[in-house]
This record gives C-alpha cells, sequence and structure tokens, in this order.
C-alpha cells in the first residue's frame, strides 16, 4: 500500500544563518526583488541537493556491489555494510532536505513515490525472493527491472533499509534496532539490495539532471548503461526565466509562491502525517506509517524536512538573497516570527527520543506537531498573501 501516495498529493548542506541578512538590496520592483532570490534558490538550494544526494548514492551503489560479490564469495561484508549503512542516511538525508521542493520533476514523474513510499510489502518481497525466474531477471537487468517492473512497495529507500538495517519481530511486526544488518544476507537479498540501490541512484541522477539540465559523466553513464534517457524539464532554468518565452513561470512571484507553497505542503506532512498518524496510532495502518522503522532516523527526517522549509526560505548558504529578505522588507516582525518559528519546529522534534517506539501519545510528539503547524500556518496565512499582493 503506498502509504504517501495515498496521503500527499503529490546535507550536509551548510545549514542556513538566517538572522543574517546579506545579499543586495531590494529596488521598489517586486519582481526585481523576487528575482534576485530565484538563482541562488535554484543553484545553491535545489541543484545543489539533488546532485549531493545522487554523489552520496553512487558511494552507496559502489559498496552494495562490493558486498553482493562477498557474498557470492563467502566472505565478511562487516565493515563494509557499516559503510553502506552510513551513505544510505547521507543520502536520506539529502532527499529529506528536498522535500521542501517536491514539485516538479519529482511529482511529474512521480519520482517521490518511487523512491519514498513505505511501508513494504513483505508478502510481495518474500514472494520476489523465493522466485527464480524473477531473480534471474532482476540478477541480470538490476535497477532496470526494479524501475520498470517493481512496484512502489518493494523499492526505494525504505526497501534498501530493511536490507541494510537490523530488525527484530515483535507481536508479527519487525521493529528495527537502528544498527547495521547482520553480516548473514542471502544471495537472493544482496542482488535484490544491489538492484534497489542502483535504482535509487538512477532516480536521484533524474532529478539532479532535470533540475540543472547537466550531470557528471559518471553519471550520464550510469544512466546510458541502463538505457536510460534523462527527463529535458530544464525546470531550473524554467525558474530563472520567469516571465520569459518558454519558461511555465509567468512572473517571479509565481516562482517565490510555489517555493513557499512547496514549505507548507511539507509542513503540512509531518506535523498531520508524518508524525500525526503514529501518534494517534489507534489502527495498524497508522502504526505502520512510522517514516523509517529500521534505521530509526524518523525524527532527524523530520527536523531535515524542516530544514528544507528553512533552505528554501533563507537560502542554503549564508549570505544568498531570498526569500526571507523579501518579506524582511515588508514585514521585518513577521520574518523574525517565521526564522523562530522555523528553529522552534526543529528543536522540538529533536527533543523527541525513540520515536519510532514511543510515537502513539507521547507529549513530545504532540508538542513537536504543534510547532510545525504553527509554521505552517504562518507560510499559508501570512507570508503566502504577503507575496500575492
Amino acid at each position: 500500500m503506498k502509504k504517501k501516495i495515498l496521503f500527499v498529493a503529490l546535507a550536509a548542506l551548510t545549514l542556513v544563518a538566517c538572522e543574517k541578512k546579506g545579499g543586495t538590496d531590494v529596488t521598489t520592483d517586486k519582481e526585481a526583488a523576487l528575482q534576485q532570490a530565484v538563482t541562488p534558490y535554484v543553484h545553491h538550494t535545489v541543484v545543489a541537493t539533488y546532485s549531493a544526494m545522487a554523489d552520496a548514492g553512487m558511494v552507496l551503489l559502489e559498496q552494495t556491489n562490493a558486498i553482493l560479490e562477498k557474498v557470492e564469495k563467502s566472505e565478511d561484508y562487516t565493515d563494509l555494510m557499516k559503510e553502506a549503512d552510513a551513505s544510505w542516511r547521507l543520502m536520506r538525508k539529502y532527499w529529506e532536505q528536498s522535500e521542501a521542493f517536491l514539485y516538479g520533476p519529482a511529482f511529474h514523474h512521480s519520482i517521490d513515490p518511487h523512491i519514498d513510499s513505505w511501508p513494504l510489502d513483505f508478502n510481495q518481497m518474500n514472494a520476489l525472493l523465493n522466485d527464480p525466474v524473477r531473480m534471474a531477471q532482476l540478477e541480470e537487468d538490476g535497477g532496470r527491472y526494479v524501475g520498470d517492473v517493481l512496484g512502489y512497495a518493494l523499492k526505494g529507500f525504505h526497501a534498501c533499509e530493511f536490507l541494510l538495517f537490523e530488525s527484530v519481530m515483535q507481536d508479527g511486526r519487525a521493529v528495527g534496532t537502528g544498527k547495521p544488518h547482520a553480516t548473514n544476507l542471502t544471495h537472493a537479498e544482496a542482488v535484490y539490495l544491489n538492484a534497489i540501490v542502483e535504482d535509487l541512484v538512477q532516480q536521484a541522477i533524474l532529478l539532479e539532471y532535470a533540475w540543472a539540465g547537466e550531470i557528471s559523466e559518471a553519471k550520464m553513464a550510469l544512466l546510458e548503461e541502463a538505457e536510460i534517457e534523462p527527463f529535458e524539464d530544464h525546470y531550473g532554468e524554467q525558474m530563472i526565466n520567469a516571465g520569459k518565452a518558454g519558461s511555465i513561470y509567468v512572473s517571479y512571484q509565481d516562482v517565490a509562491e510555489e517555493i513557499i507553497a512547496g514549505a507548507i505542503d511539507i509542513a503540512g506532512e509531518v506535523a498531520d502525517l508524518k508524525m500525526g498518524n503514529p501518534y494517534i496510532s489507534s489502527t495498524a495502518e497508522q502504526r505502520d506509517y512510522i517514516e523509517s522503522p529500521y534505521s530509526c532516523t524518523s525524527t532527524i527526517d523530520f527536523a531535515d524536512n524542516i530544514r528544507s522549509i528553512q533552505h528554501a526560505y533563507c537560502g542554503a548558504q549564508t549570505g544568498d538573497y531570498s526569500i526571507s529578505n523579501y518579506i524582511y522588507r515588508q514585514d521585518a516582525e513577521l520574518d523574525a516570527e517565521v526564522r523562530k518559528a522555523i528553529e522552534d519546529a526543529i528543536a522540538a522534534i529533536e527533543a523527541i527520543e525513540d520515536f519510532e517506539n514511543t510515537a502513539q501519545g507521547n507529549p513530545k510528539v504532540k508538542a513537536a506537531m504543534e510547532k510545525v503547524q504553527a509554521l505552517e500556518g504562518l507560510l499559508d496565512d501570512e507570508v503566502l498573501p504577503l507575496l500575492s499582493k
């Protein structure tokens, strides 16, 4: 069941020094002022995040290739598994810090559900692993087979997570420990893991290309080997050239509104679904909505989702001109309130301990939900209307 699709319509970057209002002075022309925020947003926030995510994925793929070789030779791969876990966490961090801009290619090409749906379908997974015909196809075609044939519940970050991190069965459910998986993968599981990672990396590269319009030779070679054509969205160019012929955006105000709308969307998802469903936890479906149950990194995910809002609003690099600068000139008190709400939401999330096992009815979870909802309200009720004036 594709939980994320049912509920959502649709890294280490330098942490933002939001309180510093650098950059060029805003002119009296609104379009000129907002234009200043778009180029750094595209290059330093979006493209930089996707590029780093794909880079981490390339390293992870090398590691799972090596794990597969070790399994085939019955050799120990304890250190490799630890390294792969770290690479998964890094790739995951960049993905979570991208969720304020799930519009565009991530939405139009269904990359978001492709790589980030949960929970896993264990019955289908076991059927696959025990089907010699399908496993032979998976071993032959790797990531391309995963991308073209397997359903969302059998691929992406969370399928990788299950195979990379240790879990134990409790009451018929797999409960994660956050520790590296023991080095006892079957050959079928190692083949499956490597193919899932290959597909995951391919999708990350497609996102980078769709926004940047270019990628490294190594990344292009990986797509070419799988016979995958990159998406010609030129999404970053569309934003930078708002109002010009060929752009889908009629103005820089449209761009700014979409940036804030993306931030509002992920704030709502974090508060109401990612934290809200496990907090209520009255049904098995809501319990299974815990986002990263095997790596036990759910609260890290949530905090990075709010950092994606921080990067979108304040800029991802100190000194970048951003929407925050524009709002500051219009209403300095509102800008300060938004920046404080971002910090408060991150702090409240990071105060939660052992979310995966304590979410139901946890007052710290409720407090964090309220802080994120307050941020969502500011963006929706105050910032977006101010941009629209």
